[in-house]
């Protein structure tokens, strides 16, 4: 089988703890924990600092799973829980696959941290769970929320830990079942 992941910092793997950020190792990333764990082809296609691109890259034909889990870094941007799922529904619409092989992954919500200072942003990474839920619904794809497999975030309120990688694996796993 053969998978793409496409998302921000988190899918990448970036370890917040270095003062130039750096990456997590591959046993800690849930991307490579993903591919360890099943065997399968996993592409990471994550990006620091990416936000929702307004048209989707040429994705391979041949993918039997586009995982997308992106947002967090256009509400990190000043974007309401609105546009960014406005977005993301062009975002997803310019995928040229199967909508049976897209699923869409509701970032966990932000925490109160260094990059996070407002109760706004949080009550906002709440809100934009909800609309990539009723996204995924109203396009027919396959959806999950990671705000529901306790992942632990780093000091900045936005990455995960390392620990945070393995349950979002884990969460992932149970959800692919």
């Amino acid at each position: 089988m053969k998978i793409i992941c496409f998302g921000d910092s988190n899918t990448y793997g970036y370890d917040p703890r270095g003062y130039f950020g750096g990456r997590y190792d591959a046993d800690s990333r849930w991307v490579d924990i993903l591919a360890a764990e099943t065997g399968w082809t996993v592409c990471n296609m994550g990006q620091n600092g990416r936000e929702i691109p307004s048209v989707a890259p040429a994705f391979s034909a041949d993918t039997d799973l586009q995982i997308v889990m992106l947002g967090t870094n256009d509400l990190l941007q000043g974007c309401s829980p609105e546009q960014a799922a406005k977005r993301l529904e062009r975002f997803l619409l310019d995928i040229p696959l199967d909508r049976s092989k897209i699923l869409l992954i509701a970032p966990p919500p932000m925490t109160l941290g260094e990059w996070v200072p407002s109760q706004q942003l949080i009550d906002d990474s709440h809100t934009f769970a909800r609309f990539c839920q009723a996204l995924a619904e109203q396009l027919g794809i396959c959806f999950a929320d990671a705000g529901k497999w306790d992942i632990s975030l780093a000091y900045d309120g936005v990455h995960f830990t390392e620990q945070g990688h393995k349950a979002f694996a884990a969460g992932l796993l149970e959800e692919l079942k």
